[in-house]
């Protein structure tokens, strides 16, 4: 039955134009999650991916998917997606009553939490590669494309036993392989062209510099933020000169924004001694080549900052001087 869920997403991955790809995602992926509590109280979540940019959910309660995007529907029709709905809704029961009547046989035990993902991946070269793994508590338990694997391990057994019954239905594998090399890269290519233009945005990011506590004494922990940005990928570092700092780290995963744009921390640890000379570069591709950099402690020297005030306010003085001298010119006339 873990195969079930790629032979019913026939519905919602239906063929598509082969046009070229547009920049950016390049692989569409479905996942499930299904936990078990125990015999009588059962949760599935399921959600579709392109790259890592969430496209489609479902909602459990009513037993309908979500497109989170306009364009995620890629080319499927209102008649397609409520047929999809009912085919889902028919894929859980089932999978949860064939995995409560195995679970002695295949010696799980409650509670018990077993996770698909499924799709395919654009390559660079023009190919496009196909694939799918189920695990049952976050670890690998086996792969399925036209041959079932047992992922291996201590389960590996176990496994074997399930593809034993998988291998009673030709029918469902002959499915999966013409779900996975077939009508998922069609569908890939039909919903990146669908949504080339939400998917080649470009926002700029904003970065600036703070310090937080080091955990040793005498060091000083730089931190460098960036915010707003699009696409996901960016590369921040530490520099010292074109050297790059080696204890650079990532403080924390990628935060989204409301807008879909993103966030991200990067630190160093340092004497703070060593601090001074230190940079924070950035690389994102809507800054066309022209990396962000900003330099620990660097600021106006303070004479530039006297002039900056002094200078207008002399020249104030003074035209507030002459417009007196005038006036008492006018006056002896």
């Amino acid at each position: 039955m873990l195969l079930l869920l790629l032979v019913l997403l026939a519905v919602l991955l239906p063929g598509g134009d082969n046009q070229k790809a547009s920049p950016g995602p390049t692989s569409f992926h479905i996942i499930q999650i299904s936990t078990f509590a125990n015999s009588t109280w059962t949760k599935h979540c399921g959600s579709g991916w392109l790259g890592d940019l969430q496209i489609h959910g479902w909602d459990s309660d009513t037993g309908t998917a979500i497109f989170l995007k306009p364009w995620s529907k890629g080319n499927l029709s209102d008649v397609e997606v409520t047929e999809m709905d009912n085919i889902f809704r028919f894929y859980y029961v089932g999978f949860t009553r064939e995995v409560q009547e195995h679970l002695l046989d295949l010696q799980f035990k409650y509670p018990l939490e077993i996770q698909s993902i499924g799709g395919c991946e654009l390559q660079s070269g023009g190919a496009i590669v196909s694939s799918w793994k189920g695990a049952v508590g976050g670890l690998d338990f086996l792969s399925i494309n036209t041959t079932c694997w047992p992922a291996p391990g201590p389960s590996s057994s176990r496994a074997q036993k399930v593809c034993e019954i998988f291998a009673k239905y030709k029918g469902i594998f002959d499915t999966v392989e013409h779900l996975l090399y077939k009508t998922c890269p069609r569908f890939l290519l039909s919903v990146l062209e669908a949504g080339k233009v939400d998917l080649q945005r470009q926002v700029k990011p904003k970065a600036w510099l703070s310090s937080g506590p080091s955990p040793e004494p005498g060091h000083v922990l730089l931190v460098c933020h960036v915010s707003g940005f699009y696409p996901k990928h960016v590369w921040v570092m530490w520099m010292r000169g074109q050297q790059e700092q080696l204890g650079t780290q990532q403080r924390g995963d990628f935060l989204p924004n409301a807008d879909g744009t993103w966030n991200l921390r990067t630190t160093l640890d340092v004497a703070a001694g060593e601090a001074a000379g230190l940079a924070c570069r950035v690389k994102h591709s809507s800054l066309g080549g022209q990396d962000l950099v900003l330099y620990w402690g660097r600021s106006i020297p303070i004479g530039l900052v006297i002039l900056a005030v002094i200078v207008p306010t002399l020249i104030f003085l003074l035209g507030l001087v002459l417009w007196f001298w005038r006036c008492r010119s006018y006056q002896d006339i």
